[in-house]
């Protein structure tokens, strides 16, 4: 594992290369990332820092990918890093406002969907786009919340911060290619962001894990970018007790998913898996690389991993092999440097609330600022949208200055009791509105 502080040197990089710019092409069907030549880097991109630039695009976006939007989105292709330094390039996707002049400063926020899948169909930069083939990926659902956030007169990066290869659950990674991810988005001459931007971090459940790690990471990897809030709904503080609580549920296709993709990464977890687990098991997870997140859960429904192994699932998640990965990929060893806004379900069927409460209390006791809505009423899936109305005022709040009046809080009002979130959420229902009719949404003075 690379250490962070050993990561100031690579800054130092050059690369000559410039990067080619593609004009908006219409009536064309995006191929997958895996088979798109924009994904492959150009020779030499190692010796680039990261966050640089290597190509960008017009490209254009579809509700579901079938509803056109009328919004200015670029996507970048830029060096970045897997979790043991080597180079490697991905890709994000920036919408910027309409209304946006040369040289005006804006918000920067970057907003991770929760991606939760090995397959490139459901990687934002491809499930995004119109005429995407992307059914059952999370992403898609997530863009009346990006284009929430474009309304407001943010610029959003939405970076595929799993990488290329659909890592999930990696630790590091997401952080890296989060924060590169906004780097390149500050650097690209075609977007014309400010690099004195106020920045936000933005995720929820798989996209508030690569948020956390972004968050922790952003203090020594990126300590030029200015940060000053990250709201992580939901963050899988601990996948190992995830693993646990949702094998044989009718969400147990989403820890298999976790699995199939960190045995691509660990060496000694992949030979774990191959010497105790039965013909059927393996073929089951090698199925899993091609399942958008929705197929997965509901081809896995009910399935128990422990009915695929030759010993006592137990005994095999004990082994020093599987037991280093489940705490290597632990949220909670580095604390946030901007403040955070964490919301979590207490009733949340998916995330054990008693982990994000630890995680809460890790970030507290290091020194971290932290808020957290501890909602008392709401489950998982609903409280996504309705804690959105909460997150952008939180977020408007720390683009603007305004002090922090109260660190920790550990609140049980639930959202759905609180008037101004159905004053939100109105605001919410008329983006939707417009988003599901392919008009164009207003926004807010820059």
């Amino acid at each position: 594992m690379v250490e962070l502080g050993n990561l100031a040197g690579t800054r130092d990089a050059q690369w000559i290369g410039r990067p080619h710019h593609e004009e908006l092409q219409r009536k064309v069907r995006p191929l997958l990332p895996s088979d798109d030549p924009f994904y492959q880097p150009p020779p030499g991109y190692q010796h680039a820092e990261p966050g640089t630039v290597l190509r960008s695009r017009d490209v254009e976006l579809a509700f579901l990918g079938l509803i056109p939007q009328p919004v200015k989105a670029i996507q970048l292709l830029y060096r970045t890093m897997n979790m043991n330094g080597d180079p490697e390039a991905t890709a994000t996707t920036v919408i910027v406002p309409a209304q946006l002049a040369p040289g005006q400063t804006c918000p920067v926020l970057s907003y991770q969907c929760a991606i939760d899948a090995m397959t490139s169909r459901c990687f934002p930069s491809y499930a995004l786009r119109r005429r995407a083939k992307a059914l059952g990926s999370l992403s898609q659902f997530e863009f009346v919340l990006i284009n929430a956030a474009v309304a407001e007169g943010w610029a959003v990066s939405v970076p595929d911060h799993e990488g290329i290869h659909g890592s999930w659950g990696a630790p590091y990674e997401p952080g890296y290619r989060v924060l590169d991810g906004i780097r390149a988005a500050l650097n690209s001459e075609q977007l014309g962001l400010s690099a004195s931007a106020p920045i936000g971090l933005w995720g929820y459940s798989g996209g508030g894990l690569a948020s956390a790690w972004a968050a922790e990471m952003c203090g020594d990897y990126a300590p030029e970018l200015d940060i000053v809030g990250a709201v992580l709904g939901s963050p899988v503080g601990d996948l190992g007790h995830t693993f646990r609580r949702l094998n044989g549920s009718f969400l147990a296709g989403l820890p298999a998913l976790v699995v199939a993709a960190l045995a691509k990464i660990y060496p000694d977890l992949d030979r774990v898996i191959k010497e105790h687990t039965n013909e059927e098991g393996r073929a089951l997870l090698d199925s899993l690389q091609d399942m958008t997140t929705v197929e997965a859960v509901l081809r896995m429904a009910g399935k128990n991993m422990g009915d695929y192994l030759d010993e006592p699932l137990e005994d095999i998640l004990s082994t020093p092999e599987v037991s280093y990965v489940f705490d290597s990929i632990r949220l909670g060893a580095a604390v946030p440097t901007p403040p955070v806004l964490i919301v979590q379900a207490v009733h949340d069927y998916l995330i054990d609330v008693h982990d994000i409460d630890a995680l809460a209390d890790a970030y507290s006791a290091g020194g971290a600022r932290v808020t957290y809505h501890r909602d008392a009423f709401n489950e998982h899936i609903c409280l996504h949208p309705l804690s959105a109305p909460m997150t952008l005022r939180w977020l408007t709040d720390r683009f603007a200055g305004r002090p922090l009046t109260e660190h920790l809080i550990r609140t049980t009002w639930p959202t759905m009791f609180n008037p101004m979130t159905y004053v939100g959420m109105a605001r919410l229902a008329k983006i939707a509105a417009k988003v599901i009719t392919g008009r164009k949404v207003p926004h807010r003075p820059l």
